[in-house]
């Protein structure tokens, strides 16, 4: 009875302790649902895709998320009926097949908000994917860091014959070149170099050999939406054509002429309106030529620095077209004050033109400008150097596989001729390219040159080349390449001057 007592006395208590903790459980709970609906919209909005069918715990055996008759995701909760697009994301249920794909690429939606961050379109992957995807002849490249470089080397065999009034050479010769590629793979801002060169040895007969060396950077600044500036450096190298007018007569061996460049240019959208202010340097230099007796002839009164403002303004009356005009203001200026001659050949330069930029997509796109350009010398016995001017370039493609690029350029050159003020280079350049198959590529070029003389007594002259090429992708590393070409130049007073050059070669090319 006593036993039976003190467990009745203490059912109260039992009774009371237990309301006591569930009242302090039930506190617990409602104290946490804020902190737990704030965590739930968190994780809802954060967590991106939502369960996907298939893919783990929170879906049925028939690949339906629970809950979701149709057979959709759905989000519940304190927030789910509040907020639905900052919370919830409704979808299909995908199959086995999708979802396990998406699981092996990791978060793709994710990476899709990632992509949509970059001002640049990521470089194409290397090896693996390229080679299940896209042109099956196209070189992958090589991932250095956050770079992507695609070198080529070529060997070449060729033929050349030059034949100038009744005066005819030829000769056979090695070349051996190199072509490469340096990207950047940045998601803002991008930097390109790009590096060229050929190196020729005769392997039999007589002729002038060509080398030549180019180097280009350019680093571009994405500084706000509107806001684009360009870094631009290069290195030229060449040797003076013999059919230059200001190239030595008689010289076995021509200078050698080393260019040097530099520039910076700001482009700046205001609206409909789209303003571009840049300056660049440029360093000439040039060797010695070689004379028939074997001696050395020293030019280097011919060296010089020239440095160059510009100004564009264009409107935008669509995104495909952008009339615009242009001004700049140069000078330059001669190591030596005084030629070999007694001349200054320092000046000053004035041009200006207008012109229109056409961005049709693939099919067509250039930037064509006519003007007006002057070149004052410091020495008063100079006449000025003043010429009309067409520049710019067409890209026209007809259709997928076949692209036609035309060219036309205006420059001033100054003469190292007693009394010459210089000359005006008018140049036109067409090539054709057409793919006969998916490895095989056909090529056809022509351009030609009129060498406009200002001074009285030198007749005008004009310069032709045409020339065709093959080239065979064998696959993606290996290609065989073979071109042809004859160049003519004539200048009345003159014996014509032909030139006929064939060459075969393969290029390796990674």
């Amino acid at each position: 009875m006593t036993e039976a007592r003190g467990m009745e006395c203490g059912r109260p208590s039992l009774r009371l302790t237990r309301r006591l903790a569930g009242l302090l459980l039930a506190g617990t709970v409602l104290a946490a649902l804020p902190a737990l609906a704030q965590q739930t919209t968190s994780t809802t909005s954060m967590t991106f895709p939502t369960p996907l069918a298939g893919t783990g715990s929170g879906t049925t055996t028939n690949g339906e998320v629970p809950g979701a008759a149709d057979g959709t995701s759905t989000t519940t909760g304190a927030d789910a009926t509040t907020d639905m697009d900052a919370t919830t994301t409704t979808r299909p249920a995908l199959s086995d097949e999708s979802a396990a794909a998406l699981a092996d690429e990791g978060d793709a939606f994710g990476a899709t908000e990632r992509r949509a961050e970059r001002l640049n379109q990521r470089e194409g992957n290397i090896d693996g994917s390229r080679s299940n995807f896209g042109d099956p002849y196209e070189p992958t490249g090589i991932r250095v860091g956050t770079f992507i470089l695609r070198p080529s080397i070529t060997q070449n065999l060729g033929y050349e014959k030059r034949k100038s009034g009744s005066t005819s050479t030829n000769r056979t010769f090695s070349e051996t070149g190199f072509r490469g590629s340096l990207t950047s793979d940045w998601s803002r801002h991008q930097l390109t170099i790009n590096a060229e060169g050929i190196y020729q040895r005769n392997i039999s007969g007589t002729g002038e050999t060509e080398p030549r060396l180019r180097l280009n950077s350019d680093l571009r600044l994405d500084l706000s939406d509107d806001t684009v500036a360009n870094i631009t450096a290069g290195y030229d190298f060449e040797r003076e054509s013999s059919s230059d007018p200001n190239a030595i007569d008689g010289a076995s061996a021509q200078s050698g002429v080393n260019t040097y460049t530099g520039g910076a240019r700001v482009t700046r959208d205001f609206g409909l309106i789209r303003g571009t202010i840049g300056a660049e340097i440029e360093r000439r230099t040039y060797g010695s030529a070689t004379l028939s007796d074997g001696s050395k002839l020293i030019l280097s009164d011919r060296n010089y620095t020239e440095g160059t403002v510009t100004g564009r303004i264009g409107y935008e009356l669509s995104p495909a077209l952008i009339p615009y005009l242009e001004a700049s203001v140069g000078r330059s200026i001669y190591d030596d004050k005084y030629d070999s001659l007694g001349y200054e050949r320092s000046h000053s330069t004035l041009g200006g033109r207008a012109g229109v930029e056409v961005d049709l997509g693939e099919k067509l796109r250039g930037d064509l400008g006519l003007g007006y350009r002057r070149a004052t010398f410091d020495d008063s016995r100079l006449a000025a150097l003043k010429a009309l001017t067409i520049d710019g370039s067409v890209l026209w493609s007809p259709h997928r596989g076949t692209d036609l690029r035309l060219g036309l350029a205006t420059t001033l050159e100054p003469s190292t001729a007693a009394g010459a003020s210089g000359y005006v280079s008018y140049a036109a350049t067409a090539d054709l390219t057409h793919e006969l198959r998916d490895n095989l590529v056909a090529r056809l070029s022509s351009a030609y040159t009129l060498r406009d003389f200002q001074t009285t007594g030198t007749t005008d002259q004009s310069i032709y080349l045409v020339g065709a090429g093959l080239t065979w992708d064998i696959n993606r590393w290996l290609a065989m390449t073979g071109d042809v070409s004859y160049e003519l130049t004539r200048q009345s007073g003159t014996s014509d001057t032909g030139v006929t050059r064939a060459g075969i070669g393969l290029v390796l090319r990674r």
